[in-house]
């Protein structure tokens, strides 16, 4: 089975809002997503001035399974928080993917996995 790729798209309406969220994401987000079942756990803040303000958080599962059992058990505790405090009547919105990883693999990727 292949790893699976989680990428959570958030777009904000100001500067601070999305600082606000990286503070959340560094603070225990991250971590929690990890405890839930995630290989690994990354934020980036897009910093394209062409595009809106944006930070995406990324997460690495081992395999389908891992993560729809994520998406079962974690998944709703932890987007209810973030809803909380970021809501769309903040004007933030928030937009998920989720792919198959084919490639290339680091060392220490292929060395978790086994």
């Amino acid at each position: 089975m292949q790893p699976i790729a989680y990428t959570v798209i958030a777009t904000f309406p100001d500067l601070s809002l999305a600082d606000e969220y990286v503070s959340w994401l560094r603070d225990g987000h991250l971590a929690a997503v990890i405890a839930g079942g995630a290989l690994s756990a990354a934020a980036v803040r897009v910093i394209d001035p062409a595009e809106p303000i944006q930070v995406e958080s990324r997460y690495v599962f081992a395999n389908r399974q891992s993560y729809d059992r994520y998406v079962v058990e974690a998944a709703p505790t932890l987007r209810a928080e973030g809803l909380k405090r970021f809501s769309p009547d903040k004007g933030v919105r928030m937009e998920r993917r989720i792919g198959e990883i084919i490639g290339p693999l680091t060392r220490t990727f292929t060395a978790r996995m086994s």
